[in-house]
């Protein structure tokens, strides 16, 4: 498949497609009306991060103990179940008074839920294509994530504004149940890719296989880490710009499609094959500018040349392709897509910790300060590694995911301040 109009002539590719876009307008436009409920209730930085990026730590909870069942669950009932009970969740986080705790309770368990969702779907991507359109397959679901998160924060700021957070809240679950049931009715029933039951010691047995290559090991770091922080810087978009955050996200989001349009399209591999750490470079180092504390639409302007830096995932992955033993494709996509929630909540977690001591312009200096740093510090062992081959023949190739569902806990005194 040479062009994104054949990856549409395979039939279960386009409701897989609405289905994953539906779920991404859902998160954006949740995530920021929960953010924005949060900080009213709580005035904390830290809470509000959680809020947007916390329920990822669940992540690191199901990358050690389900993510066998990544490959031994039928993919159109987990697809579609995963996405109602985002539904579902979303609508009970709207109910007026719900105790902040209570919120957490419920983004935690949703997060749990969500740590074997991707290695399922990125899984059922891979038989729904031939091996040589699964890239162009990714990198469009890739672009289009980011132009649904830029509609999705540009709607969300415009519908809390307009309406109130919690109705926006409602919207996004309205959004959870149309992807659930686009699923439902638009794939075919498909038995499990792998026989015999998940259980927590084939987790971790397969984790260790996974990590047990350095060159592996190093990109699936380079996969996590940096990035992640960066996203943290994300989380603090609310507290640095309380009424121009959807600016701020639609910036990103703009930025991360021009670096997937970029890279999974316009660069000839030869050259894409050399730009993967100048591009996580990219990433972390216009974030530096925010020590200035710039207005919104300079921040902006900060944020979306960053975004573009992105695109290093699709070219790590690239490199990773060769590296994944054969029968391990879920697993493999569901370990790097726990391993990057996971990290992302870490960081959102580490951002706002940081935050309540030092101003969020400041607290985003220092994660991307720690970024840059964390990327020329793998950079040598990644470099003397073999270089990438073209995967194997029968072998499926992965890529990043673009983005997980999620969507804050917080005391005010003795009591347990509610929404």
């Amino acid at each position: 498949m040479r062009s994104y109009s054949d990856l549409f002539r395979t039939r279960e590719f386009t409701p897989l497609f609405l289905s994953s876009c539906l779920r991404t307008a859902a998160s954006t436009v949740g995530g920021l009306a929960l953010g924005t409920l949060v900080y009213r209730a709580t005035q904390s930085p830290l809470l509000t991060a959680l809020s947007m990026f916390g329920p990822a730590l669940a992540q690191v909870a199901g990358a050690t103990t389900l993510l066998s069942a990544a490959d031994r669950l039928p993919p159109r009932a987990t697809v579609s179940g995963i996405a109602l009970l985002f539904g579902l969740g979303t609508a009970a986080m709207a109910i007026p008074g719900l105790p902040v705790a209570a919120v957490f309770g419920l983004l935690l368990l949703l997060g749990l839920v969500q740590s074997c969702g991707g290695g399922v779907l990125w899984g059922l991507l891979n038989e729904i294509l031939s091996p040589e359109g699964y890239l162009t397959g990714r990198s469009l679901f890739n672009m289009t994530s980011g132009l649904a998160q830029i509609t999705g924060y540009a709607a969300g700021g415009v519908l809390v504004a307009l309406l109130s957070p919690r109705a926006t809240l409602l919207l996004a679950a309205g959004l959870y149940l149309a992807a659930a049931l686009t699923a439902r009715l638009g794939l075919t029933r498909r038995a499990p890719r792998a026989t015999g039951r998940p259980s927590i010691a084939r987790t971790r047995r397969t984790n260790a296989l996974l990590f047990s290559s350095p060159e592996r090991r190093t990109l699936y770091l380079l996969l996590w880490v940096p990035n992640g922080l960066i996203v943290g810087c994300e989380s603090l978009y609310v507290s640095y710009a309380p009424n121009h955050a959807g600016l701020l996200f639609a910036a990103a989001a703009l930025g991360m499609f021009a670096g997937d349009l970029t890279v999974g399209r316009l660069l000839p591999p030869r050259v894409r094959a050399r730009l993967g750490i100048p591009f996580l470079l990219l990433l972390a180092t216009p974030y530096l500018f925010f020590v200035l504390r710039p207005g919104a639409w300079p921040a902006a302007a900060c944020v979306m040349v960053a975004s573009v830096g992105f695109g290093a995932s699709l070219i790590q992955q690239e490199r990773l392709v060769a590296l994944i033993p054969d029968g391990l494709g879920g697993h493999a996509l569901g370990l790097h897509t726990a391993g990057m929630l996971t990290m992302q909540g870490v960081s959102a977690a580490l951002a706002g910790g940081v935050a309540q001591l030092i101003p969020p312009a400041t607290a985003m200096t220092v994660l991307a300060a720690a970024s840059i740093t964390v990327t020329l510090t793998l950079a040598p062992a990644l470099r003397a590694g073999s270089p990438a081959t073209a995967p194997r023949r029968g072998s499926r190739p992965l890529s990043r995911s673009a983005a997980g569902e999620g969507g804050g806990n917080g005391s005010d005194g003795p009591r347990t301040p509610s929404l």
